[in-house]
């Protein structure tokens, strides 16, 4: 599988990314599972995703750290067989989420980091030349996976508060399994002696600032400030992901399930298209331009979607999730592709997730938002939070400095 045009392995990872990010499409999984549970609060169903990103974040350093033993064909297969099983009892919930936190939230979340983390790695090494673009749209697959679940999730799970999602999670399973089997074939690493095409390689912008184990990397204090900074936009994101539903929903409650799951759609498609986007300008402009950006956008989304909340106005919902999926979009491709660049790429397999690893953090803003809603019953508590973390994420980047020669 070592002679095909390495644009092969970059379609096969975006397909297995595109199953590993199913648990992003939460938002419309929650409102089917929700008018099913009537008795469950908003608060009990945002755990399950805090329980996923957490487990996620998990998955992708033990993955790290097991890739010098563990072949990341292997991850992939593991991911397929362990996410079937995680959709089968997350399943055969009844009357406690108890089912759905252990079979969704954390068996189905905590493989599919497996195979994140072995993907990203692995076909990242095939465009040493291109870090930016081929995390950019690498990431793309991951960030369209709540898209397509989502809007396929409504149209075959009507949240009438029956147990049709059960049916719906089963068949996700089978056919995740199935996907992942046939990928894994083709999830390899570049031979030794690979060089990318000389007429390619002349685009490279520049070689890493070093290249140092993570031990290293966690003494460097500008590391630490890019940390804080992804925990901060990641916290932004994930809110916003894992409420976009509810906030719809309270500013047109006549809509229906599938109108809602296309207004949803719209923060994983231009989180889609933003990955590719930031991605490329990392590689044309370096790190400081696209975290910015990323900071702006955030910022904007924010006030779009207060004035919609304040007029009651769906077009204005729209226009936030557009913005706001697109400056979330551009989280995940700058962490990756600022560890390669700042720390280089020998240790990149266990420097990358150490990064992930804010979402650990991050992702209690979706229970902490869920609660939140439950004492006030608006989401506009929400949209202050987002606020707040990107006005954090804006400090952090002002102390952001690339690696010096010393640091090496």
């Amino acid at each position: 599988m070592k002679n095909l045009n390495r644009w092969v392995y970059a379609i096969v990872g975006v397909i297995v990314l595109l199953m590993a990010g199913i648990f992003y499409g939460w938002s419309m999984m929650s409102k089917s599972i929700g008018a099913s549970r009537p008795d469950w609060t908003a608060a009990q169903l945002s755990l399950t995703f805090t329980l996923a990103v957490a487990c996620f974040c998990i998955a992708g350093l033990i993955a790290g750290i097991l890739s010098k033993k563990i072949s990341p064909r292997v991850f992939v297969i593991l991911a397929g067989i362990f996410m079937m099983a995680g959709f089968l009892i997350a399943s055969a919930t009844k009357a406690s989420p108890a089912m759905l936190y252990i079979g969704f939230g954390i068996l189905c979340v905590l493989v599919s980091g497996f195979a994140y983390n072995s993907t990203m790695s692995t076909i990242s090494s095939w465009f040493p030349d291109r870090q930016g673009l081929i995390s950019g749209i690498l990431l793309m697959g991951f960030g369209l996976s709540s898209f397509f679940i989502g809007k396929i999730f409504a149209a075959v799970t009507p949240s009438d508060g029956s147990d049709s999602w059960c049916v719906t999670f089963r068949v996700i399973g089978i056919v995740v399994f199935v996907v992942m089997i046939l990928c894994s074939f083709f999830v390899v690493k570049p031979g030794e002696d690979f060089q990318p095409p000389a007429s390619e390689k002349k685009r490279n912008v520049r070689e890493p600032a070093s290249d140092i184990n993570t031990g290293r990397m966690i003494r460097i204090p500008s590391f630490w400030m890019i940390y804080i900074w992804a925990i901060m936009v990641s916290a932004a994101g994930l809110a916003l992901v894992g409420q976009a539903s509810g906030i719809a929903t309270q500013v047109g409650p006549t809509m229906s399930d599938g109108v809602i799951a296309t207004v949803v759609g719209m923060v994983s498609v231009l989180n889609a298209i933003g990955r590719v986007i930031y991605g490329w300008i990392f590689d044309k402009r370096g790190y400081r331009l696209t975290m910015l950006m990323d900071i702006c956008f955030f910022f904007l989304a924010a006030l779009i979607l207060v004035l919609a909340l304040r007029s009651n106005s769906f077009i204005l919902i729209v226009v936030g999730f557009i913005v706001g999926g697109f400056a979330f979009g551009g989280v995940t491709p700058i962490q990756s592709a600022i560890i390669s660049d700042f720390y280089g790429r020998t240790y990149y397999s266990v420097n990358f997730p150490v990064i992930v690893t804010n979402l650990l953090i991050g992702s209690f803003t979706s229970t902490i938002s869920g609660r939140l809603y439950d004492m006030s019953q608006s989401y506009m508590s929400t949209i202050f939070m987002i606020f707040g973390v990107t006005v954090v994420a804006l400090v952090a980047f002002l102390f952001i400095r690339r690696p010096k020669p010393a640091e090496k």
